[in-house]
């Protein structure tokens, strides 16, 4: 069979939900009303860290879909100055975030223990707090929240193909401005600055999905230990270190994309692989020049450029059932399975989605029993499950 990426359809029951008239269906989101219906129809836990589990009403798969979002609907009103990525959120949270990360990946991966079976991912996809509410591709919560997702590897293989240039699909990182130019200073910089234990560097063909062919080049690293090292904290500080180096290369590219022999960044976690790496490669700055020519003579281009880091990072099972870890440029706030080569096409379908949703239920029903066991949480009741 070749390596395509796959376009399946997802059933889902119609939301009864009603925008105020003369809002935008994501201004309206990003309300705290929304945040409420959100917990009354589909919360499944929540805990004093403002974290809510919740059953996706709109999702990429009635086999397992679920998310973590850090609600701060309440205590933020502003949604631009909410948290949009793990390093803008307090150590305690984080804490709990990722003790309910690994709870939740290990019981995916109990219930899923054939990678011939199905494809399991989890991770977030995030923008800048400072992008406008009204762009193309902004999520519909800017709020941190990320993506728990089974899919069936039957399902995927009867799967019509997709389109190969379908947009949604240029983050798997054959279209990636980052892996068309500047690949070996890019894989460099995370090499040189980072000190990982726990991740070693995955080839190409580790971290390919053979029945999508994607991610296409993008930095990964395979999960020393599996799921084991998901307990240790020390993994998420490596996780989180990923993050960072991304971000000082995102920041310091496109800081000099703006202004020619710009300083460093101010907030660099990597200073010195920063000036000793990246301040000093001819192909790094040449492509910041291609870059910063054309904004000057093209304003649709410049427009649509993200200044400020906008990723996909996520966890995902191989084809041999090791643990990846990659990282990606967001370009248009696409969903994090196509970054995987997954196209979800969601369809209204109420009597579709009610003949998968008990056994979706009880699924998310015994993740949450889990967490509360753990201490990660207390259940929440609504329509259609008790606590």
């Amino acid at each position: 069979m070749n390596a395509c990426p796959r376009e399946i359809v997802n059933p889902f029951r119609p939301i009864p939900l009603e925008v105020p008239e003369g809002m935008k269906p994501n201004e309206f989101f990003n309300s705290t009303e929304n945040l409420n219906d959100l917990v009354h129809n589909n919360g499944l836990l929540t805990n004093p860290e403002d974290l809510l589990l919740y059953r996706k009403a709109l999702g990429h798969s009635n086999e397992f879909d679920a998310s973590i979002i850090y609600n701060t609907s309440k205590s933020i009103l502003n949604p631009l100055g909410r948290p949009v990525r793990r390093t803008q959120v307090p150590t305690h949270v984080k804490h709990v975030w990722n003790r309910m990360n690994q709870v939740i990946i290990a019981y995916m991966l109990e219930q899923y223990p054939d990678p011939d079976e199905a494809l399991i991912l989890a991770g977030e996809a995030s923008l800048d707090a400072t992008w406008s509410l009204t762009s193309p591709g902004v999520p519909s919560i800017r709020m941190l929240h990320n993506h728990f997702i089974v899919f069936k590897k039957e399902a995927l293989r009867n799967a019509k193909l997709a389109d190969e240039n379908n947009p949604n699909l240029t983050d798997g990182g054959q279209h990636s401005l980052f892996q068309s130019y500047m690949h070996d200073v890019y894989q460099e910089f995370f090499e040189q600055a980072l000190d990982l234990k726990m991740l070693k560097t995955a080839s190409s063909s580790d971290s390919r999905v053979e029945l999508t062919g994607y991610p296409q080049g993008l930095p990964s690293w395979e999960i020393k230990g599996g799921v084991d090292a998901l307990r240790d904290i020390n993994f998420w500080r490596e996780y989180d270190a990923i993050l960072k180096g991304f971000m000082d290369f995102y920041r310091t590219f496109f800081t000099q994309v703006s202004t020619r022999n710009a300083p460093m960044p101010k907030e660099a976690f990597f200073p010195e692989a920063i000036e000793k790496i990246l301040l000093f490669n001819n192909d790094f700055l040449g492509t910041a020049k291609k870059v910063r020519d054309q904004c000057i003579t093209d304003p649709k281009y410049a427009n649509a450029i993200r200044w400020q880091p906008a990723f996909k990072q996520l966890i995902y099972r191989n084809d041999e059932g090791k643990l990846i870890v990659t990282i990606s440029q967001n370009s248009i706030g696409n969903a994090i399975t196509e970054l995987l080569g997954v196209v979800v096409k969601r369809v209204p379908d109420a009597a579709a989605y009610e003949q998968a949703e008990p056994k979706l239920l009880e699924r998310l029903l015994e993740v949450r029993r889990r967490l509360v066991e753990a201490d990660l949480g207390e259940g929440i009741a609504t329509p259609y499950w008790g606590v």
